[in-house]
C-alpha cells in the first residue's frame, strides 16, 4: 500500500480555479519585513486609518449589554432592513421593501451571494476593466465565464454604452460594475449610467449589480445610482454596506437590495453557509445608517485633502501618468514606462516586478494592476496620513531614480 500522499492535490478545483487576492499577499509581505524591523509605508489596503465613530461604537456596546447575542433573522434585523429602506428612498430617490433586502458579513459576502445565486456554469458576466479584484474571482468561483470590456486612463477608465451592447450575449447573465471604482475612483454620471440602462432595458435577460460601497467617499457633485431608472428595476441589484463609509470595515455589515426573487435565492444560501450576520454588527450598523453622518463628512473631507496633495506630489514623478479620481481613496497609475528599466542586473519585466521593487527598495507597499485586469497600472491607496504619504512617494521617487534602461 503507497501511503504517499500529496494532499495538495485533494484540493477542490473550484478553488484551484481562483487565485489569492494581492492586496492580502501584499499585506503578508509587508508584515514579514515589518517583522524584520524595517519601515514599510502601506499603500496597498482598502482601509482607512479612522476608527468608528463613536456613537456607532456605543450602539455596539449597548447591543452587548442588552444581549444581542442570539442567532439574529438570516436576512437580518427588520429594524435595519427597514434602515436600509429608508437610506434607498431618501439617498437615491429608490424605492424598495424590506423584503428585497439581505443583510450580510461585509459587501464581499454580499456580491458572493449574488454570484452563486445567479451564475451557472458558462453564464457570461461582463466586467468593466479594471475591475475591483475579487469580482472575476467569484466570477470564476461560479463556473461563470468572465467577459472583460476594456478602458483607459485616457477615457477616465469608463467604458460606454456600445462596448456593453457589443459584449451581450443570449449567454449574458450579470453586467457588474462600481462607481465609484475600486480600484480607479472613476465615478460615472447621471447621463452615462442613462445611457447603460437604455442598452439593459433592449436585453432584459441581462441583471445589473452595481456596487455603491464607495458611495459616501465622493469628491465632487452627488452619488448617482443606476437604479433611478425604472425600466431596468427588474433587473437591478444594488450593493452597498458600511466598511467605507463608517470606517467600520471590521464589524463585516454589507447588504444588496434586489428584486424579491433574487433575495430570496441569497437569503436560501446564506441559510446554509453562514447564517445572520453578527447581530452586535446589525446594531452598530443601524446606527450608522440611520444616525448623524457629520463624522463620515469629516472622513470625506479629509479624503479629499489627501487626493489634491497627491495628485501634486504624483507630478514629481517622471513617466507616472494618473488622472485625478472623484470618489473612493486610490490612484490607478499608469507606470509602463519603467518596464524593461533594469536594478542590479534585474530586469523590471512586469507591475509585479515592480511592487517588489518598491517594496524591497522603497519599502513602499502598492498592488500591481494585473490583479485589477490592467497590468500596466499599480493601484496607490491614500487611506493614510499626510506625513505617510509624502514619505511614500518621496521614497518611490527616489528608487526610481536609481533604475537603468
Amino acid at each position: 500500500m503507497n501511503n504517499d500522499i500529496n494532499y495538495s492535490e485533494l484540493i477542490s478545483v473550484r478553488i484551484n480555479r481562483i487565485t489569492e487576492s494581492q492586496t492580502i499577499a501584499m499585506t503578508v509581505k509587508s508584515r514579514e519585513l515589518k517583522a524584520k524591523g524595517i519601515d514599510i509605508i502601506n499603500l496597498s489596503l482598502g482601509e482607512l486609518d479612522f476608527n468608528t465613530p463613536e456613537h456607532i461604537k456605543e450602539a455596539g456596546k449597548k447591543a452587548i449589554d442588552d444581549n444581542f447575542s442570539h442567532y439574529p433573522p438570516v436576512a437580518g434585523y427588520d429594524e435595519l432592513r427597514e434602515a436600509i429602506v429608508q437610506k434607498f428612498k431618501y439617498d437615491n430617490n429608490l424605492i424598495f421593501t424590506p423584503n428585497q433586502i439581505v443583510v450580510s458579513n461585509g459587501a464581499k459576502h454580499s456580491i458572493m451571494n449574488v454570484i452563486l445565486s445567479l451564475i451557472n456554469p458558462n453564464d457570461e458576466v461582463i466586467l468593466p476593466v479594471p475591475y475591483w479584484l475579487s469580482y472575476i474571482e467569484m466570477v470564476k468561483l461560479a463556473g461563470g465565464k468572465p467577459v472583460l470590456i476594456n478602458s483607459t486612463i485616457e477615457n477616465d477608465f469608463k467604458v460606454t454604452p456600445q462596448q456593453i451592447e457589443k459584449a451581450i450575449t443570449n449567454k449574458t447573465k450579470l453586467f457588474l460594475f462600481s462607481s465609484p471604482s475600486n480600484p480607479t475612483g472613476t465615478v460615472y454620471n447621471k447621463n452615462e449610467l442613462n445611457q447603460f440602462a437604455e442598452v439593459f432595458a433592449k436585453h432584459k435577460h441581462v441583471m445589473i449589480m452595481s456596487d455603491e460601497i464607495y458611495e459616501q467617499i465622493l469628491y465632487e457633485g452627488k452619488h448617482e445610482s443606476i437604479g433611478q431608472f425604472n425600466e431596468i428595476k427588474n433587473q437591478l441589484i444594488v450593493v452597498n454596506g458600511v466598511s467605507k463609509g463608517y470606517a467600520m470595515t471590521g464589524w463585516r455589515i454589507g447588504y444588496i437590495a434586489a428584486p424579491e426573487w433574487l433575495a430570496k435565492a441569497c437569503t436560501k444560501l446564506q441559510s446554509q453557509f453562514t447564517s445572520g450576520a453578527s447581530a452586535v454588527s446589525q446594531k452598530a450598523a443601524f446606527k450608522a445608517i440611520s444616525g448623524d453622518k457629520t463624522e463620515t463628512y469629516k472622513m470625506r473631507d479629509i479624503l479629499k485633502k489627501r487626493r489634491n496633495l497627491m495628485v501634486e506630489l504624483f507630478k514629481e514623478i517622471p513617466d507616472f501618468k494618473t488622472n485625478i479620481p472623484k470618489g473612493a481613496f486610490y490612484f490607478f497609475a499608469d507606470v509602463k514606462n519603467y518596464f524593461g528599466k533594469t536594478f542590479e542586473n534585474n530586469i523590471i519585466k512586469n507591475d509585479v516586478d515592480l511592487c517588489l521593487f518598491l517594496l524591497n527598495n522603497a519599502h513602499v507597499a502598492v498592488v500591481g494592476g494585473s490583479s485589477f485586469g490592467s497590468p500596466d497600472y499599480l493601484r496607490f491607496s491614500y487611506a493614510t496620513p499626510e506625513n505617510n504619504l509624502i514619505e511614500a512617494v518621496r521614497r518611490i521617487k527616489d528608487s526610481l531614480e536609481i533604475l537603468e534602461l
